[in-house]
């Protein structure tokens, strides 16, 4: 099974992400994108996640190449949580974005490919007003056109707010 999960800051999407992890009895390998660049408020939130995590899941850090790095880790015996989408768009955008449309289309190619069991989590951005720049307005279209094209290739789509999931698809 393919997931989704969206929802904005501090909604309880990745708890969900991990109970549903768990619930998998599928050796789980978590492939973290954030990028501790010394920014202490994300080195936090880093550190929190890592506690989080039972002993027995595998980390892989990827903050670019996620779809090279699904391939490399997916089997029919593992769950593959991708934590999270949008840390992944802003680390293309704003580092790499020579490389966004080749991530782009391997992350997508690489999605609808898998035979593992698989949970995206990432920050639904759209129900905001329009930014005045130009790079957070490409973030969003970026993130919007990502989310409409995995909605499509996963089974089950969820909305979480206030720490209660809306499914929305499956």
């Amino acid at each position: 099974m393919k997931q989704l999960i969206l929802g904005g800051m501090r909604s309880g999407k990745s708890r969900l992400a991990e109970q549903r992890a768990r619930a998998s009895t599928r050796q789980v390998i978590y492939v973290a994108t954030a990028i501790d660049a010394g920014d202490a408020e994300m080195a936090a939130r880093i550190r929190r996640h890592r506690t989080r995590r039972p002993p027995e899941w595998i980390t892989v850090e990827e903050p670019f190449a996620l779809g090279r790095v699904l391939r490399a880790n997916a089997s029919p015996d593992r769950c593959l949580l991708v934590e999270c989408l949008t840390l992944w768009l802003t680390n293309l955008l704003s580092a790499r974005p020579e490389r966004f449309d080749d991530e782009h289309r391997s992350l997508c190619a690489a999605v609808a490919e898998l035979n593992s069991t698989l949970i995206l989590v990432s920050n639904e951005t759209g129900l905001g007003v329009v930014p005045l720049g130009e790079l957070s307005r490409r973030f969003l279209d970026a993130s919007g056109e990502l989310h409409q094209t995995l909605a499509t290739l996963c089974d089950r789509v969820t909305l979480t707010v206030a720490g209660l999931p809306l499914e929305l698809k499956g």
